[in-house]
């Protein structure tokens, strides 16, 4: 069972059962625990990678006993997320744990211009059970509906899910319109319906505008 102690700390409770967590992040247990560490790409705990464009891979750990376990990274705001059968998407170095049972893997979701033909890859996981991802600072939960899209700045883009098409899109981005961007400029705009995760701070993205 997954439960939040503060907004910073994730609480694990096994009972002969496992969880997935991003290596390093553990802070602290009791009871009886295993500890498993696995890194790459493809399928099941392999599945959890960065983006692939920059060629850097996320090493996970799976945890395994009687007891609780105590997960945070770096003080960054938790939020935890429920799955029923469906597919949350989010970046790797948002993703803090997840149920063993859930799937995890890499999936393309498309080309962020003709100019850069750079593509990014998302990781997905799959199944029923909860998954914890990270913000820096409180996230905002969105909610896109067929009539209402959404742009978001692909700095702040933390996770998705539901039904939604997500697509690049070039032209004046929330930096371009202060006077400070550079080069070409580039949203995330989500159709559909569903729900986005965005954080109230920026990570450093390739070329520093997209």
């Amino acid at each position: 069972m997954f439960r939040l102690q503060g907004s910073k700390t994730l609480a694990v409770d096994l009972t002969g059962d496992a969880v997935k967590a991003k290596n390093g992040s553990m802070v602290a247990y009791d009871g009886r625990m295993t500890f498993k560490k696995m890194s790459g790409g493809g399928e099941g705990l392999r599945g959890m990678v960065t983006r692939r464009l920059t060629g850097e891979q996320m090493t996970v750990m799976e945890v395994s006993g009687q007891g609780t376990c105590y997960f945070a990274d770096r003080a960054s705001e938790i939020n935890l997320v429920a799955l029923h059968g469906d597919t949350l998407y989010v970046e790797a170095s948002n993703l803090l744990a997840t149920d063993a049972g859930l799937r995890t893997g890499t999936t393309f979701t498309g080309l962020r211009g003709g100019a850069s033909g750079n593509g990014l890859f998302t990781t997905t996981v799959e199944g029923t059970g909860q998954a914890a991802i990270m913000s820096d600072g409180a996230a905002v939960l969105l909610r896109v509906s067929p009539q209402y899209p959404l742009m978001v700045d692909p700095g702040a883009y933390i996770a998705h899910q539901g039904r939604l098409q997500q697509s690049f899109q070039s032209g004046v981005n929330f930096r371009t319109l202060m006077g400070e961007g550079s080069g070409e400029a580039f949203q995330i705009r989500f159709e559909g319906d569903g729900l986005v995760y965005v954080q109230p701070s920026e990570r450093n993205t390739v070329g520093g505008d997209v």
